[in-house]
């Protein structure tokens, strides 16, 4: 078992940046791959960009491509996601996620990920 805290979501400008950070506990000594989601309300829950174990394969919604940065650290046991340039239909809650692996591939479907946070607030005002 993983425990995800999700932390970094607030009200900001568009725009503006801001940065989320994951933090896991528990059984942080196997490895996974990692993923942010965000839902907006009234709508199902969508990738916004996941990470492999090590960092070293990516990938990005197209909604996030050029503007977000996923990345983690591994000696801290927290995976980030770096927003730039926010806009107002960005506004959701987003979530991290992870999934046990010791593979490098990547997996994009929400339902493959096995732990969840309990989300984060952001919110991007015109």
């Amino acid at each position: 078992q993983v425990q995800l805290v999700e932390s970094g979501g607030g009200l900001v400008q568009a725009g503006g940046s801001l940065r989320l950070s994951c933090a896991a506990s528990g059984r942080t000594s196997i490895r996974y791959r990692n993923g942010w989601f965000l839902q907006a309300p009234g709508k199902e829950r969508e990738l916004v960009a996941v990470i492999n174990w090590n960092g070293f394969n990516t990938y990005y919604a197209d909604s996030a491509k050029g503007r977000f940065t996923i990345s983690r650290d591994n000696a801290k046991n927290t995976v980030y996601l770096q927003m730039n340039s926010l806009k107002p239909e960005d506004t959701a809650v987003y979530y991290c996620a992870a999934d046990p692996t010791d593979t490098d591939s990547l997996r994009l479907d929400r339902r493959a990920y096995d732990y969840w946070g309990q989300g984060t607030q952001v919110t991007v005002s015109s």
